[in-house]
């Protein structure tokens, strides 16, 4: 399974390569474009693979509807992620869930649902149905980090999110104007390292913004300082982006970049 690759942990000195290894193992190949085809996500699919020589991304990550079709033409080393309550995050439980129960019919292994950050006593209740609607899946759970409007917030967030079965907390959907930041990251990670229940357990997921490898760097020192080295596996770290893709191939001299990525992410 994906979660058990390892990956090369970034040197304190800054080794390019290997963050870029080490991006490419946990990268969750993202296209959620509203006018996404099923030709989109079979080019999606086959960027995923790669090149001979050059590793596989650790997911696919797409909209429900095409989640059947990443499966189909992704090995099963490659995990499918899709999304849920996204990218708006309502409070509506019923969409919510029809949604993830699209995500699990179709064989995918991960949702990412969007919490309602607009009404986070509303929270509580959508994560409790997904959860169960997804039981057995990997459940991210995206807090929309940009718009919380503070640190105390973005806590509470956190919060409602591991009480509610979270196995990732992620920053953002990527379709706001503040996405992930190294701030907002901070908090996340240690709201997962103060909670003895998840310390060991739940991954964090930055996305938005995050296009170079120097990018992805940021965010694996900030895992291996809060969280520690054993978390940089696919298993607790991952990153949601469509557009890295081209850098970690320009770093590790793999070629296949030549595509033009995806836009969302």
């Amino acid at each position: 399974m994906t979660g058990s690759r390892t990956a090369a942990v970034p040197s304190p000195a800054g080794d390019a390569p290997a963050t870029a290894r080490l991006a490419l193992a946990c990268l969750d190949l993202t296209s959620l474009n509203d006018g996404d085809t099923a030709e989109d996500i079979e080019r999606l699919c086959e960027r995923a693979v790669g090149p001979a020589g050059r590793g596989p991304v650790a997911a696919v990550c797409v909209w429900p509807r095409f989640a059947a079709l990443a499966r189909q033409r992704l090995p099963a080393h490659i995990v499918v992620a899709a999304v849920a309550n996204f990218p708006d995050g309502s409070s509506d439980v019923e969409r919510a869930v029809a949604d993830t129960r699209a995500i699990v019919a179709a064989g995918a292994q991960e949702v990412d649902v969007v919490l309602p950050w607009r009404e986070l006593d509303a929270a509580p209740a959508l994560l409790a149905a997904v959860r169960t609607a997804c039981r057995g899946l990997v459940l991210k759970v995206i807090l929309e980090t940009g718009e919380l409007g503070s640190d105390e917030a973005i806590t509470r967030a956190c919060r409602i999110a591991l009480d509610g079965g979270a196995d990732f907390l992620k920053t953002s959907t990527g379709r706001v104007l503040v996405n992930a930041t190294p701030h907002a990251a901070r908090l996340l990670l240690q709201a997962i390292a103060s909670d003895p229940r998840a310390a060991t357990r739940v991954g964090f997921k930055p996305a938005g913004g995050i296009r170079t490898v120097a990018d992805a760097g940021v965010y694996a020192a900030l895992v291996h300082e809060i969280l520690g080295p054993q978390a940089l596996v696919p298993r607790r770290f991952r990153i949601g982006a469509s557009g890295l893709l081209n850098d970690i191939e320009a770093v590790l001299g793999t070629g296949g970049a030549t595509a033009a990525a995806p836009a969302s992410y």
